[in-house]
């Protein structure tokens, strides 16, 4: 984790000079990514720990107990995809099964970076985004699945237009 960590924020100092015409070279945003490495992930370790201790109690329904319109089985890629999602995602706030091969997917990032994440993931490309009010909608795939995300809290990440575009999340204005 801690290279992955020291390599996402270098890039996101990278950006910041960039976007900011600070007067730093390669070797001074490299030196800044690892002496502040350590301090990010003590930060990351303490959001997580307050997020467990105010973190719903988890449970589940067995079939049974449910309504009898559930007919995606649960070993469905989707219903896999999603309950892979819902483990391992912060970001992941509901998820629909409505078919096999079909899963309706919320999230809130929380911050640009993460949103592009999705997008990655999901195999989006980000001119195909739609904003709408407090949210952004795509479709893309994953895992044989066809995922519509909604970005909950997208377009206010998206006011800082210089660092969307310089990001590719937005398209360069039309002069």
């Amino acid at each position: 984790m801690s290279r992955e960590l020291q390599r996402s924020l270098h890039a996101s100092i990278e950006t910041a000079v960039v976007f900011d015409d600070l007067p730093l070279d390669h070797r001074h945003i490299e030196a800044l990514a690892v002496q502040l490495t350590p301090q990010v992930k003590a930060l990351i370790a303490q959001a997580v720990a307050a997020a467990e201790d105010n973190a719903p109690v988890r449970y589940g329904l067995a079939a049974a107990e449910l309504d009898e319109r559930v007919e995606v089985a649960l070993d469905s890629p989707a219903a896999v995809l999603a309950a892979q999602l819902r483990g391992h995602q912060p970001d992941v706030v509901a998820t629909d099964v409505p078919s096999p091969t079909y899963l309706g997917l919320t999230v809130r990032p929380q911050s640009l970076n993460s949103w592009q994440w999705w997008l990655g993931v999901l195999s989006i490309d980000p001119k195909a985004v739609t904003v709408q009010g407090t949210a952004a909608y795509a479709v893309g795939t994953k895992d044989g699945c066809v995922v519509h995300v909604c970005g909950d809290g997208v377009p206010e990440l998206l006011t800082d237009t210089a660092a969307a575009r310089l990001m590719g999340l937005l398209a360069e204005a039309d002069r």
